[in-house]
């Protein structure tokens, strides 16, 4: 089995985990395990939204958790956009800050590939989003901003079924012709199985002319992929996906998160399963498992309540 021997996680849960909970955890407290999060040995973070504090109040502060943050430089901070309202509030906050480094240098920018999804999320027609980000995309490049393009419900729709792969690569070709560096490839309500995500990814790589076990400093967009572990199938689809090149992964500390519709799509796959999967593997992630198992346990401890990660139950595999 041919597999990449180095893989790029995202870490999502600071944004992806924190939206989905039912109360709004404090500033401090966000802060808090950011920071620990990027002495993990992570390389990225998607540490907030951009998206009208009304429609998610978890993530109002947006602004001062950027301002507050203390993230190596070599670690990339990343941002959730939904439109070009976002990209200003965004970049306002960004210009606001007077520090060394950039408060942010990546942003992630979202549509779901099935129209019933879509009007749910965003309440627009996928057309309509689409034409949205198509004008966010060059205005974050020409800031110098490292710009990925997730489409939700690539693998599946709660409301539909099925979703045609031609329908979400055609998406995927006009993000990338708008500026999206990175196509990322979302199972939202974990329906995804190995055998469909791998058929998929070589379709994938065929159609946009991504090189398997691109990394992020090679030419081109890169792919990677976004699973949740809603029906317990999330690794499982992660091999798969590594057998057909992907080398680049987003995943959640904790398996905090989910898809805020329909009701019961909880669970990102966890970051520390990932990294302990991959490592048993030979695969590198340049990630310190113990320390991100620290960061899981220390939001479990601010949530209050157990989460479901396997490796935080049991613990790392101890080899002797």
């Amino acid at each position: 089995m041919v597999i990449p021997q180095k893989v790029d996680i995202r870490e999502v849960g600071p944004r992806d985990g924190f939206q989905n909970e039912p109360e709004t955890i404090p500033t401090e407290r966000k802060v808090e395990l950011i920071d620990m999060l990027a002495r993990t040995g992570l390389h990225r973070l998607e540490v907030t939204s951009f998206v009208r504090p009304d429609v998610i109040p978890q993530l109002a502060d947006a602004s001062e958790v950027l301002a507050r943050i203390d993230v190596p430089e070599e670690v990339a901070v990343g941002v959730l956009i939904p439109n070009e309202r976002g990209l200003e509030r965004a970049l306002e906050a960004r210009e606001g800050l007077s520090r060394e480094r950039p408060a942010f240098d990546e942003i992630n920018v979202f549509l779901s590939a099935s129209e019933s999804h879509n009007r749910h999320n965003v309440n627009r027609s996928v057309e309509e989003s689409l034409a949205s980000l198509e004008k966010v995309l060059p205005l974050a490049r020409a800031r110098s901003l490292r710009c990925e393009a997730v489409i939700s419900t690539s693998f599946g729709c709660p409301y539909e079924g099925h979703v045609p792969p031609e329908r979400v690569l055609e998406i995927a070709r006009r993000l990338r012709d708008a500026g999206a560096q990175e196509i990322g490839f979302g199972d939202t309500t974990g329906m995804a199985n190995p055998v469909q995500v791998g058929a998929f990814l070589d379709q994938a790589f065929e159609s946009l002319g991504a090189l398997p076990g691109g990394s992020l400093d090679k030419g081109g967009v890169q792919l990677t992929a976004h699973f949740h572990n809603t029906r317990g199938q999330g690794l499982a689809n992660v091999l798969a996906a590594l057998q057909a090149g992907v080398a680049s992964f987003e995943s959640s500390f904790g398996e905090l998160g989910g898809c805020p519709v329909p009701p019961g799509a909880t669970g990102n796959i966890a970051s520390e399963d990932l990294v302990s999967m991959l490592h048993g593997m030979g695969v590198s992630t340049g990630i310190d498992l113990d320390a991100l198992l620290a960061c899981a346990r220390r939001v479990q401890d601010v949530l209050g309540r157990p989460l479901g990660s396997h490796t935080l139950v049991a613990g790392p595999i101890d080899w002797r």
